[in-house]
Parts: structure tokens; C-alpha cells; sequence
């Protein structure tokens, strides 16, 4: 290999090794965890509708017919447990507080908005919960604050969730 070639190959390693540093200070100071959304909660029996990328899910996406990701939104809500929405929501925190990564933000005896961050570059997830006394069910809502794509992370952490869930 010509010492040229070399040379580049070395400088094009070093730049990469060094944007690689780059990203994972950057994540230590939270550069990656952008902001919460300021609109949250429940507002008129709906929570927030679905992104309009693929990095979201939500048990109301069915809400929404024209919405470009209802299809890939759509995830079932959480049955209650005995009946008892305030019962089933405390379940649902102690469930929660013992994910890792996971902060219980707000807890209301009808409403969780928890924030779950990865591990490694602490990007943050939004999660709320929430009884609806119309269908008599938790309401899901989980969805990525940066990026357009999720690699299916916030449906499979839901659904680890609701099996958590379901065995308490």
C-alpha cells in the first residue's frame, strides 16, 4: 500500500476516533437528551398524538386516521388489574421505578409521565400513562424526544413494561 494511501487511512481512523469522542462527551454533558416536550398530559381525553416519524408509539394512535404512522403508532393499552385504576397505576410506578434508566417524573392518582435515558449516549424517552374512565383502560403513550427512528426501542421497552406488569 502506497505511504500516501497509509497516511490517509490513519488521518480519516484519527478524525473518526475523535467524533467518536466527541458524541460520547457530548452525551456525558446531555447534549443528546433534548428537551421535554411542553405538551404533555392529558388534554381533553388525549394524550399527545404520535410523532410523525417512526420513533413512537401510542395506544390512541387509532384516533388518528389520517396520521402518516398510525399503522406503526398503534399499541395496545394496559388492562386495569382488579378493576381499580388508582391500584393499577401505583403497580405501574413501582413497576417503573424499577426499570433501569427510568425516572418517575409525575404520578397522579390518574396520570405517570416517566423519562426513560439509554444507557450509553442518554438519549431520552418520553412515557405517560393514563386511566381513561371512558374505555376503562391505561392509556399508553412512549416516544423518542431526538431523531426519526427508533429501532422499535419504545414499542419493545412498552411491552417489557406491560409483561412487568401484568405479573405483579
Amino acid at each position: 500500500m502506497p505511504v500516501r494511501r497509509v497516511g490517509l487511512l490513519k488521518a480519516l481512523l484519527y478524525g473518526l476516533l475523535a467524533l467518536v469522542f466527541v458524541v460520547l462527551i457530548g452525551a456525558r454533558f446531555g447534549w443528546l437528551s433534548g428537551r421535554p416536550p411542553s405538551d404533555l398530559g392529558v388534554t381533553q381525553g388525549y394524550l399527545k398524538p404520535p410523532s410523525l416519524t417512526r420513533n413512537s408509539v401510542s395506544s390512541q394512535a387509532g384516533l388518528y386516521p389520517d396520521h402518516p404512522q398510525r399503522a406503526h403508532a398503534l399499541i395496545p393499552p394496559l388492562p386495569l388489574k382488579h378493576g381499580d385504576a388508582t391500584a393499577s397505576l401505583r403497580t405501574l410506578a413501582t413497576v417503573l421505578q424499577m426499570q433501569p434508566g427510568m425516572t418517575l417524573v409525575k404520578q397522579r392518582p390518574d396520570y405517570l409521565y416517566a423519562q426513560a435515558q439509554t444507557r450509553w449516549l442518554r438519549f431520552v424517552d418520553d412515557l405517560e400513562f393514563w386511566f381513561n374512565p371512558a374505555r376503562g383502560v391505561i392509556e399508553v403513550r412512549s416516544a423518542s424526544r431526538l431523531g426519526r427512528e427508533d429501532a422499535g426501542l419504545n414499542r419493545r421497552r412498552l411491552e417489557y413494561i406491560r409483561a412487568a406488569y401484568l405479573r405483579q
